[in-house]
């Protein structure tokens, strides 16, 4: 634990907190003192312990939203916690290009001008994006201050920076080289809207209602015709061939025939193909459309069947769609419906199906044939799945392990280039021969003829294609900068579930193929956040704007109810209420400070408690918090950020402010206890102010920063104090044990009160028997006997067997009694009755919870030995009312 203690003397500006708790008045004042001093810099000896973490960088597409907000919230614990135990952190700060999310901001903006992308030509639309990426860079990072993210700004980066584009060329340059990256004419994802390829984990599927066409060709010298079914007509002018299975019996009379295809009146021929039909399902034939989609190309190159591009890049029907042409495809899937109907040749059906859509814009995607550039993924994912398998990376929760390697072992080539204007341009260059040149720069001239001018492809790269590289490229990579030596690889990575595979599965598959080593050795995957459990939308009125919030609530408060709700489910549930409680937290602590500096100001203040004789109290408390420090450094690195919060909170409300500080006021104040007891008290109470600040610190380190430096006169200290672990040799059970009777027994008392309808302020008389369930702790309360009087409000206390009259119950296995007035016996009977009704609800609700396997197995343990307690606690009050109304 720090040994800072407070100054016994010291000047006003360091002792007062204003009356009132407004964050406001210091929070921007603190960032910029930490900014100011280099906090936010590794600072130690290189090859001394060392903690790194890269932010995942926001896109350069406007403000963070409360999802960023709770993801830099968690990484942020992780930085002030792990600075507090004393290592070199070093955080990365840094934003994405974004290509087509970023891209399709600028051409909104420019829509409401009436102007589009094409008008204004290439270059002066890219000089409009860098406009907005400064910007939108400064909104970030003031957002990223505002919430008191500890990072390193000094090393910010940006996906597009001369650096990280020089990494960007070299990595496609050398997997070209090295054959795993090629170029073909496959069938894509198409996003009519975005005009541009997008890969399988860019398409949300969306099941919708829709009908299922059946369609009748006719057969060249067979049957009556051929009946397919398919739930997109327009395509069906792109057909080269109607397929059947080599086996089918339904089927065999169209083998090697010849079918017309309506409405266009090309002949075409009929295939087997085992792989594309099942013999199980429908009619047996299936249409063939190469150009339109993927499992219908790969017949057509197992078949030599021509490709007809029948709906082009805009989602209009190309000149190949003869009277077709220029409709939107649904405008012409309206009109062949209705033209296939009047010739006798369709029927439809209702039928619920998954169409893709885009997941920028949530247009129908299109599989589109065209030229793209892939990666050839499976000898890349092969290591990533090892390193996973031995160890070497561990997800958290673990439960992702499982899906990470469903979906690296079925693993399909990645689809990198897109046809847009925003982004890194392919480093590919055709010569006017036609010869392909791929290169880290700019070749003058063809390497292979000479020719010059060469010009380079238009295409750009996947966005994700620089991100992969961002835990390595930050650092200077391809180059060997002392940062990339000191500090790659990461050790930790913080993120959400969603961008499993778009992002931390590419990182490692590159990091361990460019680097030789895992980027990192930690992945955190956190849940989305949700308010109040629904999803954020503008229509139901309940986003919230980080910003708006941390005006409202403070800083801290904002960080603390994220905390709090990091659970390690796909949900993060936040609502504004819960602010107001942390909010709250944050006033309570703040008083509480108020109060312990006023009563230690000017007095002496030990800074050694060793060798002292401390109260039971005093024992307990430190007890308690060594128990806490130790419980929030195992919660922490087990990236339970809600435990760790729940913990201090606890710890601070119920404990330090609601017990402790409430049993030491009497010898604070003097009516009670010596000088000496008064010292030892201050002492400890000023041990457990400085250590719940420390503890505290990293989730609200605004206000533990501001109450540190009024309590020690070292402003900007906090955040390099050291963290509190825990002291073992503070531990003492006896203490625990007997002032957490003491709380129980006064909490008794508190809630007798009310059910008997007497104030607060009422007496209450109250008898321990030294026959309790549990007689040691019995015969230890008469030496805490002024503390219970004190704290319960209690007139008359005698350790003896209650009497008849009083009303009689077990609390932490004391036997005890209670009683208002002398007059109380007259309405005992019914209280009792109504008591051991309760009980037996409440038992009743536990037992059937014990009872249920799922509760058992996937509660964490510690809720079901608690419950388990409880139930035996229930158990003993109840044989013990029971004997009471015998």
């Amino acid at each position: 634990m720090p040994e800072n203690v407070l100054p016994a003397e010291s000047e006003d500006s360091v002792r007062k907190l204003p009356k009132t708790f407004e964050p406001g008045s210091f929070e921007e004042r603190w960032y910029s003192v930490w900014e100011k001093d280099g906090r936010f810099q590794p600072s130690g000896a290189p090859g001394s312990p060392r903690f790194v973490m890269v932010v995942p960088p926001p896109n350069v597409t406007g403000k963070l939203h409360i999802g960023h907000a709770y993801g830099r919230t968690i990484e942020d614990i992780l930085a002030r916690w792990k600075r507090m135990l004393g290592f070199r952190v070093l955080w990365v700060p840094g934003t994405d290009h974004a290509g087509i999310a970023t891209q399709m901001v600028i051409e909104r903006q420019l829509a409401k001008q009436g102007i589009a992308r094409r008008d204004l030509g290439r270059e002066k639309f890219v000089e409009r994006i860098w406009a907005w990426k400064r910007e939108a860079k400064d909104t970030i990072q003031a957002q990223m201050k505002r919430l008191g993210c500890s990072l390193d700004w000094t090393r910010e980066r940006f996906t597009m920076d001369p650096d990280l584009s020089r990494a960007v060329r070299h990595v496609f340059a050398k997997l070209y080289q090295e054959g795993l990256i090629y170029r073909g004419r496959y069938v894509v994802n198409w996003c009519p809207r975005c005009e541009t390829a997008i890969s399988d984990l860019e398409v949300v599927h969306r099941e919708t209602e829709g009908s299922l066409y059946k369609i009748r060709y006719d057969v060249a010298g067979g049957p009556a015709g051929a009946v397919v079914a398919t739930t997109r007509p327009e395509t069906m002018l792109g057909d080269t061939a109607l397929a059947i299975h080599p086996d089918d019996p339904r089927t065999s009379k169209l083998r090697g025939r010849t079918a017309t295809l309506p409405i266009v009146g090309r002949e075409i021929p009929v295939v087997e193909d085992a792989i594309l039909v099942n013999r199980e399902f429908g009619t047996g034939v299936v249409k063939v459309t190469p150009a339109h989609d993927a499992n219908d190309f790969a017949v057509g190159q197992r078949h030599d069947l021509p490709a007809v591009v029948v709906i082009g890049p805009n989602g209009k029907m190309t000149a190949q769609a003869g009277e077709y042409a220029g409709l939107d495809r649904f405008e012409a899937r309206k009109r062949i419906v209705a033209r296939l109907t009047d010739e006798g040749r369709l029927t439809s059906e209702p039928y619920r199906n998954s169409i893709g859509h885009c997941q920028r814009c949530d247009t129908v995607i299109e599989p589109y044939l065209s030229e793209q550039w892939f990666v050839k993924i499976r000898p890349l994912a092969e290591p990533a799945i090892r390193v996973v398998e031995e160890g070497t990376i561990r997800f958290v929760p673990d439960a992702w392990t499982k899906t990470y390697f469903e979906w690296m072992r079925n693993i399909h080539d990645w689809c990198i280039s897109r046809q847009l204007w925003w982004g890194h341009r392919i480093p590919a260059f055709t010569c006017p021969n036609g010869h392909v040149t791929v290169s880290e720069d700019d070749p003058p001239s063809c390497p292979t003829c000479g020719a010059a001018p060469l010009e380079q492809d238009t295409d750009v790269l996947d966005t994700w294609f620089s991100s992969q590289l961002w835990p390595f490229s930050v650092f200077g990579w391809p180059e060997r900068t002392p940062d990339f030596e000191d500090f790659y690889p990461t050790d930790v990575l913080v993120t959400g579930y969603d961008i499993l595979f778009f992002w931390v599965a590419r990182m490692i598959m590159a990091g361990l193929h460019f680097t030789g080593k895992a980027p990192f050795s930690t992945v955190h995957l956190h849940g989305l956040v949700r308010i109040g459990g629904e999803k954020m939308s503008k229509s139901k009125g309940n986003v919230i704007d980080p910003l708006e919030a941390i005006t409202e609530f403070g800083a801290d408060a904002v960080r603390f109810t994220l905390a709090s709700a990091a659970a390690s489910g796909a949900t993060v549930s936040v609502e504004r209420g819960r602010m107001a409680g942390s909010r709250n937290f944050a006033t309570k602590l703040w008083n509480a400070a108020r109060f312990t500096l006023s009563s230690l100001e000017g007095q002496d203040v030990p800074e050694d408690l060793a060798g002292r004789s401390l109260s039971l109290p005093d024992r307990w408390i430190l007890s308690r918090l060594s128990g806490v420090a130790r419980d929030v450094n195992r919660q922490l690195s087990e990236f339970r950020f809600d435990e760790a919060a729940a913990s201090i909170y606890a710890f601070v409300w119920h404990e330090l402010c609601d017990a402790y500080v409430e049993m030491v006021k009497p010898v604070l104040s003097g009516r009670e206890g010596t000088e000496d007891e008064r010292g030892s008290a201050r002492g400890v109470l000023s041990r457990c102010l400085l250590d719940s600040l420390a503890l505290l610190h990293p989730f609200m380190p605004f206000l533990t920063e501001e109450i540190w430096d009024k309590a020690t006169g070292r402003p900007g200290t906090l955040i390099v104090a050291p963290y509190p672990t825990g002291e073992t040799l503070r531990n003492d059970p006896e203490a625990e044990r007997v002032i957490e009777a003491v709380r129980a027994l006064v909490t008794r008392v508190r809630n007798y009160r009310g059910e008997r309808g007497a104030s607060p302020t009422e007496p209450v008389e109250l008898w321990i028997a030294f026959d309790s369930p549990d007689p040691d702790l019995a015969a230890s309360l008469p030496a805490v006997a002024p503390l219970l009087r004190h704290l319960g409000r209690i007139s008359e206390l005698r350790f003896e067997a209650p009497p008849g009259a009083a009303f009689r119950d077990v609390v932490s296995k004391l036997s005890l009694g209670l009683r208002v007035r002398e007059t109380d016996a007259d309405s005992g009977s019914g209280r009792l009755e109504k008591a051991l009704a309760e009980i037996e609800q409440e038992y009743d609700g536990l037992s059937a919870k014990m009872r249920n396997p799922s509760f058992v197995d996937k509660a964490p343990p510690a809720v079901v030995e608690k419950t388990r307690r409880r139930l035996l606690e229930l158990e003993e009050r109840r044989a013990a009312l029971s004997a009471g109304r015998s």
